[in-house]
């Protein structure tokens, strides 16, 4: 289980702890609003936190797909590479062989 996870399952226990404490004891009606403040502010956290964690998920995800692009840029560049070094190295065979078969026909 995440560190998220835990946190707000703990969260949610604790919300539940203060509705039963709400709806159980009788208080004064300080406390009892006290205590709906406090509810009420954990609730406002944890939708605070579910956003960002929502933010940051979707940025992740975008942040790997873009790495994905990024290497699958850089392999086709890399084959491009390797193709355009042995196109070069057949010329230079290539031209070699000319060069002796000139000099073949010199002599």
């Amino acid at each position: 289980m995440s560190n998220f996870e835990k946190k707000e399952k703990n969260l949610n226990e604790l919300i539940e702890k203060l509705n039963t404490l709400t709806s159980t004891y009788s208080h004064s009606s300080y406390e009892t609003e006290k205590i709906k403040t406090e509810k009420n502010e954990l609730l406002r956290q944890k939708a605070i936190i579910e956003n960002k964690n929502q933010e940051l998920m979707r940025e992740h995800k975008y942040l790997k797909t873009k790495i994905s692009e990024l290497k699958e840029e850089v392999n086709k560049k890399s084959s491009l590479e390797d193709r355009f070094n042995q196109d070069i190295e057949e010329l230079s065979q290539e031209t070699e062989n000319l060069v002796n078969e000139i000099e073949k026909w010199q002599t």
